[in-house]
C-alpha cells in the first residue's frame, strides 16, 4: 500500500492530505527494480581513469630485474656457502689423513728391525749401482762424440749426423732426435744445406719408403744452418698398422748428399 499526497482547496485555503492508495503488481515490480538499481542497496559503480599499457612496461621491467637481481644474490649466497662448507669438510678430512699417515709412519718406524733395514741398504746400493754403470755409459759416449767434434787442422770442412735416436709415441706416431756435427775450415767456416730422413716401413707384407718432409712447404723447417754442431729434434708418422724398418737420416747440400747415418731404433 501506497501513501499519496493529495492537496484541496477549501474556504479559499489550502489543505493537503495524504491517501492510501494499493499498488498494482506491474507498479509494484518496476518499483521495485528502480530502488535496486538506483536505491541502497544498488550496485556500486567503480570510476577510473584510464592509463594506457606503455606506462605499466616500465615499472613491470624493474620489478621484474629486482626479482631476478634477488635471485642472483641469493643463489649465490647459497652456492658460496656451500662451497664453503665443502672446503672445511675437504680440510678437516686433510688433517684426519694427515694425523693417520703420521701414526702409520710412525708405527712402520718402529717396527722396522736390522733384517729390514739391512734388505733396504742392499736394495738402494744396487740401484745406485746400475745408475752410475749408465751414467758412466753416458759419459764414455758423449767423450768419444767430442772427441770426435775435435776439429783438426788442416782437413776439410766435414759434416755428420751424430746420436740419431728414434723413439715411438702413441700410435703411429715416431719421434727423432740428431745432432748434427761440422768441423769448420777457413774457407766453409759455417755450412748451410737441409735434413731429409729416409722412412722405411712394411705394410700389409710390401716394404714402402717415406721421405720426410713430404711437403715442399715443409722444406723451409729443415733448412740447416749450422757452424760447430746444431740439435734437431721433430716427428713424423707412419700409416695404421705399419710396421717400421729403418730410418736414415741425410744432410743434402742442393742436391750433393754430405752425410747420412741409420737411427737406433
Amino acid at each position: 500500500m501506497w501513501l499519496l499526497p493529495q492537496a484541496f482547496v477549501v474556504g479559499g485555503k489550502l489543505k493537503l492530505c495524504i491517501r492510501q492508495v494499493m499498488p498494482t503488481p506491474a507498479v509494484s515490480l518496476k518499483f521495485h527494480k528502480f530502488r535496486r538499481r538506483f536505491g541502497i542497496a544498488a550496485p556500486r559503480v567503480v570510476i577510473r581513469s584510464h592509463v594506457s599499457w606503455q606506462w605499466y612496461l616500465l615499472p613491470g621491467s624493474l620489478l621484474v630485474l629486482l626479482l631476478l637481481a634477488g635471485g642472483w644474490l641469493l643463489m649465490q649466497r647459497n652456492e658460496a656457502g656451500a662451497v664453503g662448507k665443502e672446503l672445511q669438510e675437504l680440510r678437516l678430512l686433510v688433517q684426519a689423513q694427515q694425523s693417520e699417515l703420521d701414526s702409520l709412519r710412525s708405527t712402520a718406524e718402529t717396527r722396522h728391525n736390522a733384517v729390514s733395514i739391512e734388505r733396504a741398504t742392499q736394495r738402494q746400493l744396487l740401484s745406485r749401482i746400475k745408475e752410475l754403470e749408465l751414467e758412466n755409459g753416458a759419459l764414455k759416449e758423449d767423450m768419444r762424440l767430442f772427441e770426435r767434434l775435435i776439429p783438426v787442422v788442416g782437413e776439410e770442412a766435414v759434416v755428420r749426423v751424430e746420436n740419431f735416436r728414434v723413439t715411438q709415441d702413441e700410435g703411429g706416431r715416431y719421434r727423432y732426435r740428431l745432432l748434427v756435427a761440422f768441423q769448420p775450415s777457413r774457407q766453409k767456416p759455417q755450412f748451410v744445406g737441409r735434413l731429409q730422413l729416409a722412412v722405411g716401413y712394411l705394410l700389409n707384407g710390401v716394404e714402402h719408403q717415406l721421405l720426410v718432409p713430404e711437403k715442399p712447404e715443409a722444406i723451409q723447417e729443415y733448412q740447416l744452418a749450422v757452424k760447430h754442431f746444431l740439435r734437431r729434434e721433430g716427428g713424423f708418422e707412419l700409416p695404421p698398422g705399419a710396421r717400421l724398418v729403418a730410418v736414415e737420416a741425410r744432410v743434402l747440400q742442393g742436391a750433393t748428399l754430405m752425410s747420412k747415418r741409420l737411427a737406433q731404433l
